[in-house]
């Protein structure tokens, strides 16, 4: 089987084989995606953003698939070393993430078929720029945590718990289960969001980072999930944690 680059952001052809993932995974959710064959590539601490996010690979790396990667500058370095051999094309971003809202929330952009999901007043020019050339549907939205607060389900299909992204991707077409906000982990803060404990792991398993019948919407997430001939996989016992999502970076198919 040939491992080949995803071919677009998040949602994933084949089987997931290689992710970037919060240094901060639990053992027991890395040993499940290992058991899976799936090899992990850690975040490197931003030192610019508070803890709760400073490994989050969604707030630095924004992936746009084929082997494209926009990287901020504040850790270009360390991911351009890795990625680099892989064969990826690593982009410096034009904006260094800061510590405060809403200057951490360039890279944190949602991206999936013919949309992209952001506020894009403050979206990186990089990733502007390629989904201008492609031509995707801009939905800007007030939540500049795009990312993390949607998980993508297929190319036309989210949950989320934010009424604004509700409100705005249901104009466009894009069927939308709006869940309750909280139940979560996100270390030092109240709550964490679902898209950033969600990723897929093939192109019909969402993989949730804990236990998802543990939160209180767990039958309509399953429901509206089986609805699109997806899975659910839950990757360990625990409580779900706010990891930043799973980066799909590479697949493979037999």
């Amino acid at each position: 089987m040939k491992a080949v680059h995803s071919r677009q952001s998040f949602v994933i052809d084949g089987d997931l084989c290689l992710a970037l993932v919060d240094k901060r995974i639990t053992c027991d959710i890395e040993l499940e995606l290992k058991r899976r064959k799936i090899q992990i590539i850690k975040t490197i601490e931003c030192k610019e953003c508070y803890d709760a996010i400073k490994y989050h690979p969604d707030i630095c790396v924004c992936n746009l698939g084929e082997g494209n990667i926009v990287v901020a500058p504040n850790v270009y370095e360390f991911y351009s070393e890795i990625l680099i051999p892989l064969g990826f094309n690593v982009i410096k971003g034009s904006r260094y993430i800061e510590k405060k809202y809403p200057n951490n929330i360039q890279y944190n952009v949602t991206m999936m078929g013919r949309f992209a999901i952001h506020n894009f007043n403050y979206t990186d020019e990089k990733i502007l720029d390629y989904i201008n050339k492609k031509n995707l549907i801009k939905i800007n939205v007030k939540q500049g945590y795009s990312k993390c607060s949607i998980c993508i389900v297929d190319e036309n299909s989210i949950i989320t718990s934010d009424k604004g992204i509700y409100k705005s991707v249901k104009q466009y077409g894009i069927d939308c289960l709006l869940i309750r906000p909280g139940n979560i982990n996100l270390f030092q803060l109240d709550y964490g969001f679902i898209g950033g404990c969600t990723g897929f792991i093939s192109e019909n398993k969402i993989a949730f980072l804990g236990d998802v019948k543990k939160h209180p919407d767990y039958e309509l997430i399953k429901k509206f999930i089986k609805s699109k001939n997806k899975e659910i996989v839950s990757l360990s016992k625990e409580q779900l944690l706010d990891l930043g999502s799973i980066i799909p970076l590479m697949t493979r198919k037999e």
